[in-house]
């Protein structure tokens, strides 16, 4: 059982981030805790919502488990809401990547070749800084262009500027990275760029070279928090031991089954109930 710590929104009203994950790493056999970025009231497609930064909860929260000597065998960070978070739990992140833990990144800014609702330009800057401390990120494409600055295209890229993009990326400082809902010469998949220095927290395969790509058929339903399922999913498995293509695969195919599933519910935006479809991760 490894001790998994989460750093992201806590939202009141759907099954998206931490309440989509904890049960699956849970699950999958991990101890999870977390430490709120902010509190928000709904995801931010409804258009209205409300937002209670937890900035100064985060600075009197970190000293005292400094001081209580809690460890955490991987971090998983996702939206930060302002640089004083962002330099904050960079700087935590730091530490306890000294102290052996894995610090994965996801870089949580938009979709679909548009910011969402209330991240600004400033946020994306904000992000390459948390993005800098990972041992891994996963960014869709849309945020792997905000990352690596280069020009989003809905018809995607041809292979070579697709690993030209991940490149951009590493150079930032992410030892490893994956790229979801990618376009690759006309096919849609998740790809991936293996970290093969010795300090990698994270199993590789390196008979197979430093780039992969998976190919998938795409389902005609957008849930929300379907990004958090394949982060827990993918953590879950790589805490576990499998390696970074592997665990990709499984997420992506975990991932595929809950919307196929749930693809009927009236509300997207509740995102897809976890706690009732963890039976499906057991194919993987």
């Amino acid at each position: 059982m490894k001790q998994i710590l989460l750093i992201n929104d806590v939202v009141g009203h759907s099954h998206v981030g931490m309440a989509a994950m904890m049960p699956i790493l849970t699950y999958l056999g991990h101890q999870t805790f977390n430490l709120p970025t902010a509190l928000v009231s709904n995801t931010l497609d409804y258009g209205r919502f409300n937002v209670l930064e937890t900035t100064g909860y985060m600075h009197g929260t970190i000293p005292v488990w400094r001081q209580l000597g809690f460890r955490f065998d991987a971090v998983c960070t996702g939206l930060m809401f302002s640089e004083e978070q962002a330099v904050l739990v960079a700087d935590y992140c730091s530490q306890l990547h000294v102290e052996g833990s894995a610090i994965f990144v996801d870089p949580i800014m938009g979709d679909a070749g548009r910011l969402y609702n209330g991240i600004s330009d400033k946020q994306v800057e904000l992000m390459r800084r948390m993005v800098g401390v990972a041992d891994l990120t996963f960014p869709n494409f849309t945020e792997a262009c905000l990352l690596a600055d280069v020009p989003y295209s809905d018809r995607g890229l041809p292979w070579d500027e697709m690993c030209r993009v991940m490149d951009k990326i590493h150079a930032l400082g992410a030892k490893a990275v994956v790229i979801t809902s990618a376009t690759v010469d006309g096919k849609k998949c998740v790809v991936g760029r293996r970290n093969f220095h010795s300090d990698s927290a994270i199993r590789q395969n390196t008979a197979e070279g430093l780039y992969f790509s998976l190919a998938y058929d795409e389902i005609p339903v957008a849930f929300h928090g379907t990004g958090d399922i394949f982060s827990a999913v993918l953590i879950g498995n790589l805490m576990n031991g499998k390696t970074l293509k592997d665990s990709t695969r499984n997420a992506m195919d975990v991932v595929s089954r809950l919307i196929y599933n749930n693809r009927d519910q009236v509300d997207k935006c509740l995102g897809i109930p976890v706690e009732k479809c963890l039976d499906l991760l057991k194919n993987g």
